[in-house]
């Protein structure tokens, strides 16, 4: 089997989130473990280009990258990721405060199972937390049930929001749940209000990162105080938008 195609991107939820929310004109920080070259060359690069702070990341110190490699054939996807070193190198509240970074989004929640001393940093620094799911099936209802109700804003798709509740995990997850739904849009819900935005037409090349991206625009809105229902729009536009191009970051300009 040969691919029609290839290309190399910056990846992952926090990457990806980080350089919509500055290609939409935040100030957007990255923690996170960047790979050696010459990986680490091109993904710097991407996420600089976009205006990504990459202060609090750090160049890995091994040779070995945390790789992911898209699979997509007749509008499947699997992915086969290769694990290496931690998420992020270690900050404290005092890091979060200097930088005056008043939110915290955390990219998947397997790096707060394994780092739940996040929630204590954000609450230290003033700072509001959300969370994207991105399932691991190591998941367990004991490790991420405590942990969710100290979120903010909480983002799974349709898909996590049932593997959650087959784990019987407590709802509602956080103070306000944004499901993503992909051509069905999305709701949220807060305080038992559900509120929907219906998905916008769109043409699908790759929708690898679509909901990062949608994060973006999201938690953009949502930071500026905009109502729900116009955070959920941004969203969904943002989405749409972001699976037009291949790749995460594919088609961004600063």
């Amino acid at each position: 089997m040969f691919a029609g195609g290839i290309g190399l991107h910056a990846g992952g939820g926090a990457a990806i989130t980080a350089g919509h929310l500055s290609a939409l004109g935040h100030n957007a920080c990255l923690a996170a473990e960047l790979p050696a070259p010459p990986f680490g060359d091109v993904i710097t690069g991407q996420l600089e280009a976009l205006g990504v702070d990459l202060r609090l990341s750090r160049a890995s110190e091994t040779a070995d990258p945390q790789l992911t490699v898209a699979l997509v054939h007749d509008g499947e996807r699997a992915f086969v990721t290769h694990r290496a070193g931690a998420a992020f190198p270690k900050f404290q509240a005092k890091d979060v405060a200097a930088m005056r970074i008043d939110h915290i989004h955390i990219g998947e929640a397997t790096t707060l199972i394994e780092n739940p001393d996040l929630i204590g940093i954000a609450k230290e620094a003033g700072a509001s937390l959300s969370l994207d799911c991105s399932w691991d099936d190591q998941i367990r209802a004991k490790d991420i049930a405590c942990l969710l109700p100290e979120i903010d804003v909480f983002l799974p798709n349709a898909a996590e929001v049932e593997l959650l509740r087959k784990l019987s995990v407590p709802e509602p997850f956080s103070d306000l749940t944004v499901i993503k739904q992909g051509c069905k849009g999305a709701t949220a819900v807060m305080k038992g209000v559900e509120t929907h935005a219906p998905a916008l037409p769109t043409d699908v090349m790759d929708p690898t990162g679509a909901g990062d991206a949608f994060n973006a625009a999201f938690l953009g809105a949502w930071l500026r105080g905009k109502p729900v229902r116009e955070c959920l729009e941004n969203g969904n536009a943002k989405g749409a938008e972001a699976v037009a191009y291949r790749g995460g970051l594919g088609g961004m300009t600063s």
